[in-house]
């Protein structure tokens, strides 16, 4: 395996315990009709960006797959609808449920995000040349910002 693929691994491992962590701490859900919005929201836009990314979309490693670069749907938006959903709704539970634990759970959520976006982007990088010219036109994780 190599570096972005084993440090893309690790992150998601991180990202996992983060996330069980925002649930032990009872911090990941919203508990008003704005928050629990919100995280529907959030996992409405991942439901979209997994069925229009398919089947291919479901490992743990970062693993450019087969199949072209996919840039409709949610990903016409951003590069990275998954992760910008899993923002979203972890930084939402973070907002509702507000403590040292869950800010510091949020902050390396954040972080492993970023590690698995640098890691995937790299890859995809390599395989499909025109990637260079969609991340000119399409912000990363929050469309026309970041």
């Amino acid at each position: 395996m190599n570096n972005a693929k084993l440090l893309s691994t690790f992150a998601f491992a991180v990202l996992f315990l983060a996330i069980v962590g925002l649930i032990l701490t009872d911090s990941l859900l919203g508990h008003g009709p704005v928050t629990l919005g919100l995280q529907a929201l959030a996992f409405l836009l991942m439901i979209w960006a997994r069925v229009t990314f398919g089947r291919r979309s479901f490992h743990a490693a970062a693993n450019p797959t087969a199949g072209g670069l996919v840039t409709t749907g949610p990903y016409a938006w951003v590069r990275h609808p998954i992760y910008a959903a899993i923002l979203l709704f972890v930084w939402v539970g973070v907002a509702a449920n507000p403590s040292w634990i869950s800010l510091g759970l949020g902050l390396l959520a954040t972080g492993m995000t970023a590690v698995r976006i640098a890691s995937e982007e790299r890859l995809v990088r390599a395989m499909y040349p025109e990637y260079e010219e969609y991340a000119r036109r399409v912000k990363r994780v929050v469309p026309g910002v970041v």
